[in-house]
């Protein structure tokens, strides 16, 4: 139970050395950090079909205890783009207490993963599904902004699939509104041209305060009204009150699923974050205690009224450039961001609303990773297929399949891949002993094979994937041997399913009176062979450590064989 309690907070690590000027750093990106996740707080909240507030509550409460309780110098933590689909279809599905209750188990899950150490295992979800689900979230999240970058007059609600949408959009794009779609617009240009001319001042900030004068102006000198937040959600900074969801059997069984979907891919968000920042500051971060910490915050957050949160990227690297250095910043960005909550929150009503819908179009922009695909495409078309497939099916169904089905492939096509490495060959006449890495400095000379035997080399991995393969070569020979020796040096591993293809072979074998040998098996393959009582099934002797001593052991039963007959005939 120890290694449960031996977790330490990167914030705990960098308190130790901190200084004036390490603060001081930490004080200017936190300040600036705050600054650029208000508007995309405000808009994920929005996008994800909760309040603005909410989203601003989730970046302060998640946001200060992935800082507080992470396993990264750097990482900002808060609401994300990559969580607006899924949160929309729980919410939609189940409420907002459903989404509480499924991001509270999907805290509970990360801190699972990151207590029993399983954060390294996440980084090996194959990159092809990583770049599949966040371009179809992209696409999802530029989808679904249509309706506002344009002011499209739309009664009712729109569909919420991608085709279904799509098709209520081309029958009302004559309704358009000029002004609401200039704005929307000229949003986007601001946030794209913004790093041109500065690096350090956010596009989406500039464009939040230039198009909300902008949208005061048209109305109040030219009678132009474009919607606004105001318009369609009434905004109250108050203090939120801390409200445990009501969690039932009934609610963990119906909420299992979009929990495991939030906890996955809230640890691969927030490790890739981590991982990016890594290469950034020359530091590495613990993975197991960033899944703690992201665990945490995603516990905390729906009690106060948030939504799942993860590392975020975009915010994460605007801490480096600015200058962050702990998870201080971290904190500072959340201190930051609960003053503008309680003294500026009632000047959010006057934000447009397709100036939001402009921020979020380059949100999917950033996201879509249209070069990582285009980079892909000269990858192997087994890449291509789990990519494709993992894209459409985020797109058209949702990311629970998508994630689930494209981990699926990918196993699969790995397994392939292993198959295809592992060879099985028969060597016929002679055997090169200087190959073995215990004999290769003695230069050794060619060791002939006795008539009567079959040598088999297996060079990779003994598992499911080969025992076919050894099968049909076995059924191609044509004369019957009276020994057979498989040769097992460059089999690092063997599985179940190898055993078993193995214990069949020396049965047939051994019905056919055929003895079989051994050779070159490495010590974990021959403890696995013993755990499965091999030596008292083949004989201790017949499992050797060289091709030398399998040969020996050719010539005794071979030599058996011979005083065999010639008994018989007399």
């Amino acid at each position: 139970m120890k290694q449960f309690f031996s977790f330490q907070p990167k914030l705990v690590q960098c308190l130790k050395t901190y200084n004036k000027s390490k603060f001081t750093a930490d004080l200017m990106a936190g300040i600036i950090v705050g600054i650029v996740a208000l508007p995309l707080a405000i808009a994920f909240g929005i996008a994800s079909g909760v309040s603005p507030e909410k989203g601003i509550i989730t970046a302060i409460v998640a946001g200060l205890a992935i800082s507080l309780f992470g396993g990264s110098r750097v990482q900002i933590g808060g609401p994300t783009g990559a969580f607006i689909i899924i949160i929309y279809g729980i919410i939609q599905q189940y409420g907002f207490e459903g989404l509480a209750i499924a991001t509270v188990m999907a805290g509970l899950f990360l801190i699972l993963l990151g207590l029993f150490k399983l954060g390294t295992i996440i980084r090996y979800i194959p990159y092809p599904i990583i770049v599949g689900f966040t371009s179809g979230i992209a696409l999802t999240i530029f989808t679904t902004q249509i309706k506002d970058l344009l002011g499209l007059q739309i009664e009712g609600t729109v569909p919420a699939d991608f085709i279904s949408k799509w098709g209520v959009y081309f029958q009302h794009f004559a309704t358009i509104q000029p002004a609401t779609a200039a704005i929307g617009i000229v949003s986007v240009l601001i946030i794209a041209v913004m790093p041109l001319i500065s690096k350090k001042i956010p596009g989406s900030l500039v464009a939040i305060i230039l198009m909300t004068i902008a949208g005061i102006v048209m109305k109040n000198h030219f009678g132009i009204h474009v919607d606004t937040i105001g318009d369609r959600f009434s905004i109250s900074p108050t203090v939120p009150e801390a409200v445990i969801p009501d969690i039932t059997w009934e609610s963990i069984k119906g909420l299992v699923s979009p929990a495991i979907t939030i906890a996955i891919l809230g640890a691969i968000e927030s490790l890739l974050s981590a991982t990016v920042a890594d290469g950034v500051i020359g530091h590495r971060h613990n993975s197991n205690q960033e899944l703690l910490g992201q665990g945490i915050a995603n516990i905390v957050s729906p009690i106060f009224g948030g939504i799942p949160a993860t590392g975020a990227i975009a915010r994460t690297m605007a801490n480096i450039n600015n200058g962050g250095k702990t998870p201080v910043a971290g904190i500072i960005h959340a201190i930051v961001l609960m003053l503008i909550y309680f003294f500026l929150m009632p000047y959010a009503s006057y934000i447009p609303m397709a100036c939001l819908a402009g921020v979020l179009v380059m949100v999917s922009y950033n996201m879509s990773g249209w070069r990582s695909i285009m980079q892909m495409m000269r990858n192997p078309k087994s890449d291509v297929i789990v990519l494709a497939l993992t894209f459409v099916l985020t797109v058209i169904f949702d990311l629970t399949i998508a994630i689930e089905v494209g981990i699926i492939l990918a196993c699969f096509l790995c397994m392939r891949r292993m198959a295809e490495t592992t060879q099985v060959s028969v060597l016929t006449e002679e055997i090169d002993p200087n190959e073995d890495s215990e004999f290769n400095h003695l230069n050794l000379e060619h060791l002939n094979i006795p008539d009567r035997v079959e040598v088999y080399e297996i060079d990779g991995p003994y598992f499911f994937g080969v025992a076919s393969k050894f099968d049909d070569i076995m059924s191609r020979m044509k004369d019957k041997p009276r020994v057979r020796i498989i040769r097992m040096r460059k089999v690092p591993f063997i599985d179940s399913t190898g055993i078993h293809n193995l214990t069949n072979l020396i049965e047939q074998s051994h019905r056919s009176g055929i003895s079989v040998v051994l050779s070159g098996v490495n010590p974990s393959v021959r403890a696995v062979l013993e755990k499965n009582r091999f030596p008292e099934y083949i004989g201790d002797h017949n499992i050797c450590s060289n091709i030398n001593e399998a040969l020996a052991i050719t010539q005794i039963h071979l030599q058996k064989e011979h005083e065999h007959r010639k008994k018989k005939n007399k």
